[in-house]
């Protein structure tokens, strides 16, 4: 469970508690046979045994085909299909070593899919707890627009942690009910900073919104960090 430090329309805020939202249904998987199954990791190849590393031992595509033909060098008998349990990210080189000193960049393209920008990865600090609260930008969005313009990433679910909070949380959802829209919600002065959840993390845009139903209340604030734009046929974007 995190925090996160909110303000209403009316500009007060309180530091109240976000809770990542899980579906409360049971679901059980089951093979032909009616016994219980479950998702494993295994190993696919190895670097050894990649496309890469044969065509540096076998030559070309031409002799490498020839070889798969003849036997299984794709194959590492001793690891592939072996389950995976506790893992570690690394990252190698073209020449499958492991790389120490990584430098991440941001990729930044067009609708059309042609790079518009490179740069370098900058580690921003978490800003949804900060000591200045995420302002209400009055920015509304129709939910039927919201659906087809953003592509939404993740959602975290807003609580009260006291009961002054929960009248301030209540008060908010029913307000965006009533406006059958979604809130953009950002950081800064402006309120038009992206959040970011964690220090290096992905920069998401937020939305919130609220719905009641007798005295309970749903405040959920998604992320997205992509919107769906239509290329124009001269490769722009409208």
């Amino acid at each position: 469970m995190g925090e996160i430090n909110l303000a209403n329309s009316s500009g007060r805020d309180a530091v109240v508690a976000t809770n990542s939202v899980t579906s409360v249904k049971q679901i059980r998987w089951l093979d032909e046979q009616g016994r219980q199954a479950s998702t494993v990791r295994i190993v696919k190849s190895t670097l050894s045994h990649e496309l890469p590393a044969l065509l540096d031992e076998h030559g070309d595509l031409s002799q490498l085909s020839q070889v798969l033909i003849e036997g299984d060098p794709e194959i590492d008998v001793e690891n592939t299909g072996r389950l995976l349990k506790e893992t570690a990210r690394v990252f190698v080189d073209k020449d499958r070593g492991i790389v120490r000193n990584v430098r991440f960049w941001e990729i930044i393209k067009n609708a059309d899919g042609s790079l518009r920008e490179r740069r370098p990865r900058q580690l921003a600090d978490t800003n949804i707890s900060s000591d200045t609260p995420l302002r209400w930008s009055g920015v509304f969005v129709p939910k039927e627009q919201a659906v087809r313009k953003f592509v939404f990433s993740g959602k975290a679910q807003v609580q009260h942690v006291n009961g002054l909070t929960y009248d301030f949380l209540y008060a908010m959802a029913q307000e965006l009910e009533e406006r059958h829209c979604l809130m953009l919600l950002g950081a800064g002065p402006k309120s038009n900073q992206p959040l970011v959840l964690r220090r290096g993390g992905m920069p998401y845009r937020g939305f919130l919104e609220g719905r009641t139903q007798g005295d309970q209340y749903s405040l959920v604030l998604h992320f997205s960090n992509l919107e769906l734009k239509t290329p124009k046929p001269d490769g722009g974007s409208q």
